[in-house]
């Protein structure tokens, strides 16, 4: 038995007053929905390997701190603390390799 064609998704929009319209994809479709930073949990914005965790669970820290070190690229990247927080749990280990977008540690 034939499989029946898929019939192209189509999307209309309007800019200045123009109708458009676009075939919709599937990596469309398939994309991952936008969350807006959340300032309590530290994502890795690059792939990288964790050379050093520079805090505890429970250690409070500044705005400014070092928390841990990320290679990438042949690169040293320190990660600071962007306000005061307390540590509620860290998710990644020295020498992990970690992808984009990996929770690395959790504030309170």
């Amino acid at each position: 038995m034939e499989e029946k064609a898929k019939k192209p998704r189509f999307k209309s929009f309007t800019v200045d007053e123009t109708v458009y319209k676009t075939y919709l994809t599937k990596k469309y479709h398939e994309r991952r929905a936008y969350e807006p930073n959340n300032p309590k949990k530290l994502i890795s914005f690059i792939p990288g390997t964790i050379l050093k965790i520079l805090v505890k669970e429970g250690q409070k820290v500044k705005k400014g701190d070092p928390l841990l070190i990320l290679e990438a690229m042949k690169m040293e990247n320190e990660i600071l603390s962007e306000r005061a927080f307390k540590v509620k749990k860290i998710h990644v280990k020295k020498g992990e390799t970690v992808p984009k977008n990996t929770l690395m540690i959790e504030f309170e």
